[in-house]
């Protein structure tokens, strides 16, 4: 893909793969955007081919959802792996089906503890949620601690997180550590302590509703309208304090909610930046635009997309690594052979296409 810097091998985790008794093969040039040249492959016992010979292999491992043109020159059975997004693919599942490709949706790994190691979205919100900080300073004319100098006194930057999973937690942690004043709101009263725990305030509606907000897979739920009245109100109050906010609401499946109107955004100081992560699902602000920097009043609104890939060379080899992971629960080295058992929970929810039909309910 153009768009995408990662890449789902690196030089190190060549070597563990060949322990699982692989051959492995990739194409030409593909890690120079992470910083991985071919060479690097080599030394490492990889053998570089041309993308039609790759595409030939038994196990296909990609970061996107390869392009039909790819998906029609993969052999018949083939197991493709990658983060494949069928909720945005519907179109490809077809070419998935008259294939008969096994594919493995890498974003769709449960959270429980045996999958945290092959947890992709953990692995690569991680780094989105500590760039979006990077990012955000980078646009902002100020400086982000307080500093006492013999000219005055330079106050710390005021930083709010909209939505603390695992971009949220790690954005306010990189926010503390550049000596800023941290404050953040999520629909999960879970998350108090840990937003605590990193040095940050936290704000909340105090409802019933709260206890509920959470999915059993750890993931937020759509909010009453009502609740989202009494959100809107609080975050409104807070926001016109603060010097950057950072967005980072998504719902599985769904339309990012808006938590920040145009009319917040407006209360802000001008030279104020908004970080928008989930921009590729819609948006938590109206304003932000996918690939974009938006200056609305004075106001960034950072719309930057596929945020992982702007640290291409830790997100791949996270990325990397939670491949390897996943592969070595589906490879049967002693008998050198694949072994899908889809009694395994890990396996049974990440398998979307087997055998030309669609497995999985919640993308018919």
């Amino acid at each position: 893909h153009n768009d995408e810097n990662r890449v789902s091998l690196t030089p190190d985790t060549v070597k563990l793969f060949q322990r699982l008794n692989l051959e492995v093969t990739i194409e030409d040039g593909a890690g120079l955007n992470s910083g991985y040249p071919n060479e690097l492959y080599i030394e490492n016992g990889a053998k570089i081919v041309s993308r039609k010979e790759c595409l030939n292999a038994d196990i296909c491992l990609c970061v996107k959802m390869p392009e039909e043109v790819d998906l029609n020159i993969l052999k018949d059975k083939t197991i493709l792996i990658g983060i494949l997004n069928p909720y945005e693919n519907k179109k490809h599942i077809n070419a998935l089906n008259n294939k008969k490709i096994i594919s493995c949706c890498m974003e769709l790994i449960p959270r429980i503890s045996r999958a945290q190691s092959m947890d992709v979205l953990s692995s690569q919100a991680n780094l989105a949620g500590y760039r979006s900080i990077i990012d955000a300073a980078e646009q902002f004319g100020k400086a982000f601690p307080m500093m006492m100098t013999a000219a005055g006194r330079v106050n710390p930057a005021k930083v709010m997180v909209l939505g603390v999973g695992v971009a949220g937690l790690q954005a306010i942690a990189t926010a503390k550590r550049l000596g800023a004043v941290v404050s953040a709101t999520d629909v999960r009263s879970a998350t108090k302590e840990q937003v605590e725990s990193l040095g940050g305030k936290f704000i909340m509606v105090e409802e019933e509703e709260n206890s509920e907000a959470e999915t059993a897979g750890g993931y937020a739920k759509e909010m009453s309208n009502d609740y989202k009245n009494k959100q809107a109100k609080l975050i409104a109050e807070t926001i016109a304090k603060q010097d950057i906010v950072i967005c980072t609401a998504l719902i599985p499946g769904k339309t990012a909610p808006t938590l920040i109107s145009q009319e917040m955004v407006e209360t802000m100081a001008p030279g104020s930046v908004v970080v928008d992560l989930a921009v590729e699902a819609g948006g938590n602000c109206p304003l932000s635009k996918l690939g974009k920097v938006v200056d609305h009043r004075g106001v960034k609104i950072l719309g930057y997309a596929n945020v992982p890939g702007r640290v291409a060379k830790d997100a791949s080899a996270l990325y990397a690594k939670n491949i390897f992971n996943f592969l070595s629960l589906i490879i049967d080295k002693e008998n050198n052979k694949i072994n899908l058992n889809l009694e395994d929970e890990i396996v049974n929810a990440v398998v979307l296409t087997q055998d030309g039909s669609l497995r999985l309910e919640q993308f018919k």
